[in-house]
């Protein structure tokens, strides 16, 4: 399997059908916006064009919402194969916190339909509610989210304005959670978890543990398993290298 990341040769690259027989797996830094189909499909076109065959396959192991930025890994040819194993490793993200106000889609894609008093809230509360979250528990996933809901996803829906029946509730890990800054009324947060774990969700229960209401304002996938976001390529290195 050929990683491609910064520390790649760029000679193992360019004839990936001889190089990689069993595949591919790129390390992209997804940019605020982009969802994660747009990156498939921007690295799906052009490795059509540079390699001139039409029919390339190409994946994601692990969906990064639009309003977050980090690592997205790739996976190209038969590594699309092993997709669930890379999807299944625990993540790590930085996030950012507001408290005193919710949005429906529990981040900035939607606006406040709800405020809350904050001034009650000390950093040794934020620490104890925190202690709450910590190991394996059941959690409600957004409306806004990828589950899939009589055959589209759930977000699908909700932006048509469709009404949905109740999501299920999950199974997930949070491994580890570290306050890297208080100010309030905004915090931010490193979090290690499991595979399925949505962070906007685990933000609107932190704000209701705190008798408050949160959203999520930033969020930054850093880590997926093994790899690792300071490793990643941008979207325009990965262009300049399949030029």
């Amino acid at each position: 399997m050929l990683i491609l990341d910064k520390n790649t040769p760029l000679s193992l690259v360019k004839e990936p059908g001889f190089n990689a027989p069993e595949g591919m797996v790129i390390c992209i830094d997804k940019p605020l916006t982009w969802t994660s189909a747009d990156v498939v499909r921007k690295i799906k076109f052009r490795l059509q064009r540079c390699w001139q065959e039409k029919k390339v396959k190409v994946g994601h192991a692990g969906t990064l919402d639009p309003l977050a930025t980090g690592l997205l890994l790739v996976c190209v040819g038969p590594a699309t194969k092993q997709s669930e194993f890379y999807q299944s490793q625990p993540k790590e993200y930085i996030a950012g916190i507001q408290l005193g106000a919710t949005t429906s889609s529990f981040d900035l894609e939607k606006e406040i339909d709800a405020l809350y008093p904050w001034e009650h809230i000390t950093g040794d509360m934020l620490d104890k509610v925190l202690i709450q979250f910590r190991g394996e528990q059941m959690q409600m996933p957004p409306v806004y989210s990828a589950k899939i809901i009589s055959g589209m996803r759930a977000y699908e829906l909700a932006r048509q304005g469709m009404e949905l029946p109740e999501l299920k509730q999950a199974l997930i890990n949070i491994y580890d959670m570290e306050i890297l800054d208080f100010t309030p009324p905004s915090f931010s947060l490193r979090i290690s978890c499991s595979k399925g774990t949505y962070i906007r969700a685990l933000a609107r229960d932190i704000g209701i543990g705190l008798e408050s209401g949160a959203h999520l304002t930033s969020l930054r996938r850093t880590r997926s398993g093994s790899f690792n976001v300071n490793d990643a390529l941008t979207l325009e290195k990965f262009e300049e290298i399949f030029n």
